[in-house]
């Protein structure tokens, strides 16, 4: 039993390993495949009839997101210790608690962070997927209200008959704009480990 657990935990790292690398290169080469990235947002507003669908399991993500539903937002994450994030707010954190306990702290804030997924493409390859985008959106710096803009990668497994998210990587790439993102939803509350 030991055994098989640990084959399938490697299996899992490697195919987790190849999406990641997929979707750090995946954008030119699906411009150059010729598939152009999807320019209609996913906001969360769709109807998220069939989440065995992956732009179901997005709309769902950012549905619990800009509502602030905590619940939502770890029916959408995998209950799985191999589960990792790594964005402007949390840094890398890895386990099954980790989404909800980040995301409690940005709900908490009162920043009141809204965004949408744009300019993106969806990979698949068997029971994996993940998408690789943009987030925009806006959040509150006291009374100002300030643009975000962040590059997105998600990565889903199918569990179950649905997709649960596996991983989340943002970077936002202007400096400026990082650290007063990470001031204004800090400041409000503490992004708790």
């Amino acid at each position: 039993m030991s055994t098989t657990l640990h084959q399938r935990s490697l299996l899992i790292s490697a195919i987790f390993g190849l999406a990641v690398n997929c979707a750090l290169i995946s954008t030119p080469l699906a411009e150059v495949q010729g598939q152009k990235p999807i320019q209609d947002p996913i906001t969360g507003n769709e109807d998220l009839g069939d989440l065995s669908q992956p732009q179901q399991a997005l709309a769902q993500f950012y549905r619990g997101f800009n509502t602030r539903d905590l619940k939502m937002i770890d029916e959408n994450f995998a209950d799985s210790n191999e589960v990792a994030i790594d964005n402007p707010l949390g840094g890398i954190r890895r386990g099954a608690d980790q989404p909800h306990l980040m995301y409690q702290g940005v709900f908490k804030s009162s920043a009141d962070v809204h965004v949408e997924f744009w300019d993106y493409t969806i990979h698949r390859a068997g029971d994996v997927f993940w998408a690789v985008g943009r987030e925009r959106g806006t959040y509150h710096d006291g009374d100002v209200v300030k643009n975000l803009n962040i590059r997105t990668s998600r990565i889903f497994q199918l569990m179950n008959g649905r997709w649960r998210q596996m991983h989340h990587h943002g970077s936002i790439e202007d400096a400026k704009l990082l650290g007063d993102y990470q001031s204004a939803v800090r400041s409000a509350a503490p992004i708790t480990k």
